[in-house]
């Protein structure tokens, strides 16, 4: 899980700068917590306006090809409080509450059937890559006109694992079990270790994710997942026992289920362990699930709205970024 973040919206590139500002005062002075405030604390951008970037990229030109479905189908889209369809997407957001007391688990499902795989996307924190850049899930789905959206991978907290977003890669350092979702409409645990990004855009995939670890293998519950360590950094430790969690799963092509359990909040949400959470992507029809960060930065937003009440303060942590799928 990672650790508590400095929140921020519109603002955040000024506050990012006095912040980085401060912390050169600590950084001078030289040692492991310099080293350590330079690795995890301070926003390095690698690339800014992202979107613009991936435009640009060979092979990524499918804005056109999106404008003219949103085009196309703006007239049909219809949204309620808890749904939302356009065309031959559909989100369904549904509430779950099991156990009583102490005991409580509330958990938030999106129900996702897509048109067409690449009508899930990715977006970073302020349109730029790099590490240490947060904003909130809501802030990034805003600038995003996402109808939904859930929180990703926080790949800005690691300098490993592979990161394709929208087609184009970013990194290319494989480090553990990652989520590849492809063009065609499957998605794919897999071993970073044993491929290369520019393998896996040769095989169609649009997006990947890279955290863990994978909940169930062919539609059952994974052994031993209550022990894996998702990463072992300075500062950042796997969390075990109840817990807030998000999770992917995947029912069929172009069909997957999103989950995000509140949890730390005790009569209203205990949280769940990584078995548990297996097995409400299992009770849920997904033969392919797949655990991203948890904690206070499980969050689902839909429609202009925060769904779920992250560690019972109904206040968001900021995130490197999200997955989501733009208004018609």
């Amino acid at each position: 899980m990672t650790p508590p973040q400095t929140e921020h919206r519109k603002g955040g590139r000024t506050r990012r700068a006095v912040i980085s500002a401060v912390l050169a005062v600590t950084l001078s002075a030289g040692g492991a917590a310099a080293w350590a405030l330079d690795r995890f604390v301070v926003p390095h951008a690698e690339i800014t306006n992202v979107s613009e970037y991936e435009a640009s990229q060979a092979g990524t030109t499918t804005t056109t090809t999106t404008d003219e479905t949103s085009t196309d189908t703006s007239a049909s889209a219809v949204v309620t409080d808890t749904s939302y369809t356009s065309g031959d997407t559909g989100v369904t957001i549904s509430t779950v509450t099991t156990g009583s007391g102490d005991d409580t688990v509330t958990y938030y499902v999106a129900d996702v059937v897509l048109d067409d795989a690449t009508t899930l996307k990715s977006a970073f924190a302020e349109d730029t890559y790099g590490e240490n850049i947060t904003e909130t899930t809501s802030a990034i789905a805003e600038d995003h006109n996402a109808i939904f959206a859930i929180n990703g991978d926080y790949y800005g907290f690691r300098d490993t694992g592979i990161v394709i977003r929208n087609g184009v890669v970013y990194r290319d350092e494989g480090a553990r079990q990652g989520l590849a979702f492809y063009k065609d409409g499957t998605v794919k645990v897999y071993d970073e270790t044993t491929t290369t990004a520019d393998q896996l855009i040769a095989d169609g995939v649009w997006n990947t994710l890279s955290f863990g670890p994978s909940l169930l293998d062919n539609g059952q519950i994974a052994s031993g997942i209550e022990d894996v360590e998702v990463d072992t950094n300075f500062g950042n430790h796997s969390v075990q026992g109840e817990q807030p969690r998000t999770a992917v799963g995947v029912i069929d092509e172009n069909h997957l289920v999103f989950v995000v359990v509140d949890g730390r909040s005790p009569g209203y949400s205990a949280g769940v362990t990584m078995t548990g959470l297996a097995q409400i992507m299992k009770d849920l029809g997904a033969t392919t699930a797949y655990n991203i960060d948890g904690g206070g930065s499980s969050t689902m937003y839909f429609n202009g709205s925060l769904v779920n009440n992250p560690l019972g303060d109904n206040k968001e942590r900021g995130t490197s970024d999200i997955l989501y799928i733009a208004q018609s």
